[in-house]
């Protein structure tokens, strides 16, 4: 770690790249997750299939999220 005139640390692009893929992991897991929740509860079928479709919905909007900031992050490095 180096220190910049203010006296911070800045972290070397590895660390960086280590702190960002222990945040998008729990990005791509709670989408997931979310997904097989609505899954679960459309296959179970004993609440309404709308509620399960709203869960694969809005897990396929975080997973978009997830792709957006992958491909934002990865056109800044390059």
């Amino acid at each position: 770690m180096k220190k910049t005139k203010s006296g911070k640390k800045q972290l070397s692009e590895q660390q960086e790249f280590e702190i960002m893929k222990l945040v998008l992991d729990k990005f791509l897991w709670l989408g997931f997750g979310i997904m097989a929740l609505g899954f679960y509860a459309v296959v179970l079928g004993e609440q309404s299939v709308s509620k399960g479709v709203t869960f694969l919905i809005s897990g396929a909007v975080l997973l978009v999220l997830f792709l957006i900031l992958i491909v934002r992050e990865y056109e800044i490095i390059k």
